[in-house]
């Protein structure tokens, strides 16, 4: 059984087709990238995937489970993590606080503490910050961090619900490229310790091409390929739509 099941989803805004009839799945442990140019649906297709819009046609389904018409908090809940493409944090609690804070929310304790906060889950948060590099800065403020380990921090708290499905949008946009190679080639690692499935959209062609297991690609909210790094590099129709040539990925990074 697929961890997510993505059947037949669209999406109009004012007569605009942003997603038409999107069908794919991802396997347990997959880690899966939805590429295409700008307008092409991806974040549409995201923003459904999280309950963030609702579909006008079509399902979605985690397991067996349809999760169309839940909210965001209700889909976090059945195990389904997410990061944002700007990454942020509380900035007036420290590292490890933020991340007791996404422990405490999952265990439904928010509005019924009894003790303060800050005892709670402490020893499962330095856990997490340990598995992404960040033990070290558990209690500095997370003001202070470079956005780099923002990035890190925000991986943590997408853990902290054990996900069988995590859901990344633009996961290094704003990094560096070496600290988006440290932070993607951290990811796959989890993913492969975990057992992690992980649906990316993600501009920088180098992490795409380097670490997805396969790729998904939108043009003009259809999909148009689905296949390995390989297949997909070669895909005349994929490099019309980016390019608008015959130019292959690496003549367009070069």
């Amino acid at each position: 059984m697929s961890v997510l099941s993505v059947r037949s989803l669209s999406k109009t805004f004012g007569g605009v087709h942003a997603v038409n009839e999107v069908s794919f799945d991802i396997g347990k442990g997959e880690f899966l990238a939805l590429i295409g140019p700008n307008g092409a649906g991806k974040s549409t297709t995201f923003n459904m995937i999280n309950g963030q819009l609702a579909p006008d046609a079509g399902d979605i389904l985690i397991g067996d489970k349809s999760i169309c018409g839940l909210a965001p908090r209700d889909i976090w809940r059945l195990g389904v993590g997410r990061t944002f493409q700007v990454a942020a944090t509380f900035g007036s609690m420290t590292v490890v606080e933020n991340v007791q804070m996404a422990l405490i929310s999952h265990a439904g304790r928010i509005l019924s503490l009894w003790r303060p906060a800050a005892s709670l889950y402490r020893e499962r948060a330095l856990e997490l910050l340990a598995q992404v590099g960040m033990a070290d800065a558990a209690d500095r403020p997370s003001r202070e961090l470079a956005y780099g380990d923002v990035k890190r921090i925000e991986l943590a708290i997408a853990l902290a619900n054990d996900p069988q499905l995590l859901l990344m949008d633009e996961p290094t946009a704003g990094m560096a490229p070496r600290e988006r190679n440290d932070l993607i080639k951290l990811v796959k690692t989890l993913v492969i310790e975990r057992g992690i499935s992980v649906l990316f959209t993600e501009h920088s062609m180098d992490v795409v091409f380097s670490y997805a297991d396969r790729i998904i690609v939108l043009a003009r909210g259809r999909l148009i390929a689905d296949g390995d790094a390989a297949a997909i590099r070669d895909n005349a129709k994929v490099r019309e739509v980016y390019f608008g040539t015959g130019k292959t990925f690496q003549e367009a990074s070069s």
